[in-house]
């Protein structure tokens, strides 16, 4: 459901549409507004997105009326990590979400979603890395019920893993692995690790990621600090799509 409250000098007539315009196909989906026979007052809407059939992707919103169309700008930065933390808790196919562009307009961010273990803090203390965060789209109830899981690392180029105990109470989740033990794992070479959360009752293993906040492109945006084991250093680092990775060597 969007929700737009709107700041309007003049009712809407009748036949005014929403109109959303897909960023990359330029494929329109549209919706009449208030009443039929009425002019609309209400400066409160409310517009079912599910009927649309909105597909992946970046989507720009307009007034339209008798073919004349009018971008739509927001004040609101459309961002709350309480709410989101919220609407992740339920298990969904698509993500949506409001945001103002650079320019200040109003515009939805689409994107397939699917069960993923969203990463809230990384760190490096005591020869271990370490990492918690919370289940997303799993369906799993946010209280005490503890589950047992486990934190994979896998190695593409050399088909190396290793895995360790994790911490699942509800949809929070803590895990933390040896840093010696992931460069014993595969000493004579350098790469990427790609970890992973196998929790109990979910079919498959959770990617480890970060999308549920205001950072895109964390690749370019977020640096954190390396590390040296035994001369090694090692570093997290994310993907061009905001998954979690370890880079071993150099």
């Amino acid at each position: 459901m969007l929700s737009l409250r709107l700041a309007i000098d003049d009712p809407l007539d009748e036949g005014t549409e929403l109109v959303l315009r897909h960023r990359g196909t330029g494929v329109e989906r549209d919706v009449v507004l208030g009443k039929p026979g009425a002019r609309s007052r209400e400066a409160t809407l409310a517009v079912s997105l599910a009927p649309l059939g909105l597909i992946a992707g970046r989507w720009d919103a307009y007034l339209r009326h008798e073919g004349a169309r009018t971008r739509l700008r927001s004040v609101d930065p459309g961002f709350s990590l309480d709410h989101l933390d919220t609407y992740a808790l339920c298990k969904r196919t698509f993500a949506y979400r409001s945001y103002r562009t650079r320019n200040g307009f109003l515009a939805l961010k689409i994107d397939e979603a699917e069960p993923v273990a969203e990463v809230r803090s990384v760190w490096f203390r005591e020869g271990r890395f370490e990492v918690m965060g919370l289940l997303a789209y799993t369906g799993l109830d946010d209280d005490d019920a503890r589950h047992e899981a486990s934190l994979a690392l896998r190695r593409r180029q050399s088909a190396a893993h290793l895995s360790a105990r994790a911490t699942v109470q509800g949809v929070r989740f803590h895990a933390a692995v040896s840093l010696v033990d992931v460069i014993a794992a595969d000493p004579e070479a350098s790469g990427t690790w790609e970890p992973s959360l196998e929790v109990e009752g979910l079919p498959e293993p959770l990617r480890l990621g970060s999308r549920l906040d205001d950072v895109d492109g964390k690749r370019r945006r977020l640096h954190y600090p390396a590390t040296k084991v035994d001369g090694v250093p090692v570093r997290p680092c994310y993907t061009a799509d905001d998954e979690l990775r370890i880079e071993v060597g150099g």
